[in-house]
């Protein structure tokens, strides 16, 4: 599955090292958006259908922290 850049950073800021407990936390920020923020529930929901689609092994190998030099 290939995630975008704004994908795997909106992943990186939510999720908690699981894909089931980012799913949860995604679904739970995206009850709290208003409707003015479009752009992120779309967002948000192109990663919920995408994470739906792979396994938690899947998951484990994606690049969400990367090394950052100083």
């Amino acid at each position: 599955m290939n995630f975008t850049r704004k994908e795997l950073t909106l992943m990186m800021l939510y999720s908690p090292g699981s894909r089931p407990g980012l799913i949860e936390a995604l679904k739970n920020m995206r009850g709290e958006l208003t409707k003015s923020e479009r752009g992120l529930r779309s967002l948000t929901d192109s990663v919920l259908d995408k994470l739906a689609q792979i396994t938690d092994e899947e998951f484990d190998a994606l690049p969400l922290y990367p090394d950052i030099d100083p």
